[in-house]
């Protein structure tokens, strides 16, 4: 599905205070950037923004970033970010590929990967965010002690998920194939995706995977 471009996006975010611009000036020290020193969680390709708002503001405690490559999409999170007091939370907009440019190593405390575009097509494998290659780049931002999680309604898309993150030399610590009916449910924030999904009778899937 093409994407729709919303005319001023681009101009928009570039003068959100919202939106970190040339975010590599804070590697390794996103810390000044929220004036503390608390651990930093990231979502990538958060869409319109609405699961890592609801963690900000749950958790106070925790910095988040969110992460979207679509100047379009990220206006929407932008817009209902303005709606919002929070001080623990800011946007980046970039491709994941970049993210050893923007962190440093052992920076990031957790990774949200949810509802990610499947790549259904095996010639597109490498471009899946679950694929060893970007497993290879989480291994180096992530803390040692650190997690990812994932979500997706696509049973394609995490069966591959369940195979290649092992491959990747990470251990999957638990997954489950209907997330709302399992004791991972437990505390769960819903996502755009996952609100839509689930209403039309789809189960979510969801797995925990460290090193």
């Amino acid at each position: 599905m093409r994407l729709r471009h919303i005319p001023g996006s681009e101009e928009a975010i570039a003068t959100s205070p919202y939106v970190v611009r040339q975010p590599q000036q804070y590697q390794g020290k996103f810390c000044e950037l929220f004036a503390n020193s608390n651990p930093i969680e990231i979502e990538i390709g958060m869409g319109k923004g609405k699961f890592i708002m609801e963690l900000a503001k749950i958790n106070p405690q925790i910095n988040y970033l969110g992460i979207e490559r679509y100047p379009s999409v990220l206006l929407r999170a932008i817009e209902k970010r303005e709606e919002m007091e929070l001080s623990n939370i800011y946007f980046l907009c970039m491709d994941a590929k970049a993210l050893t440019e923007v962190f440093a190593p052992e920076e990031v405390s957790r990774i949200y990967l949810n509802f990610s575009d499947p790549w259904p097509k095996d010639r597109h494998t490498k471009r899946r965010l679950t694929s060893p290659e970007f497993m290879k780049i989480y291994d180096q931002v992530l803390k040692k002690d650190g997690v990812l999680e994932f979500k997706t309604d696509n049973k394609g898309l995490f069966a591959y998920s369940l195979e290649s993150i092992p491959a990747a030399g990470w251990k999957i610590s638990d997954f489950t194939y209907d997330l709302h009916h399992s004791p991972m449910a437990d505390g769960n924030v819903m996502t755009e995706y996952e609100t839509k999904f689930s209403s039309m009778g789809n189960s979510i899937c969801k797995l925990i995977a460290s090193r």
